[in-house]
């Protein structure tokens, strides 16, 4: 890139603003990036490789119980949370708790979701 001198003459020499500033912009983008998809990529489960147990499940069962019960309560209870506390102890029953526990506590979020929508929806009606 070409800059002007105080003499007013053209120098050829790059200047801070010209390749380097683009090198350093470029070299911060892509650390950035790496470090949003390393960001992304440690953002799975907050259960890392535990093996899932009876225990486990039963503790799972019985937080996605209480769940459900407050939104029935609340006469907000979604129509497939209790398929999947069916499907968690089919999943049991066969030993496969890994899955048993993944069913009980997607259920359990459900049951939670639902009494966060029963309280949004207090007092949904038509609009005038």
């Amino acid at each position: 890139m070409l800059g002007i001198q105080i003499t007013g003459k053209i120098s050829n020499k790059n200047t801070f603003n010209g390749d380097t500033m683009n090198h350093t912009k470029l070299f911060a983008g892509l650390l950035l990036a790496g470090t949003i998809i390393t960001g992304c990529a440690n953002s799975g489960s907050t259960v890392a490789n535990e093996t899932a147990t009876p225990s486990s499940y039963q503790a799972a069962l019985t937080d996605a119980q209480s769940a459900l019960k407050k939104a029935k309560k609340a006469n907000y209870e979604w129509r497939d949370s209790g398929k999947m506390l069916k499907k968690a102890a089919k999943a049991a029953k066969a030993g496969d708790y890994e899955t048993a526990v993944k069913l009980a506590k997607k259920a359990q979020r459900q049951g939670e979701m639902a009494l966060v929508q029963s309280k949004e929806q207090a007092n949904a009606g038509p609009r005038p």
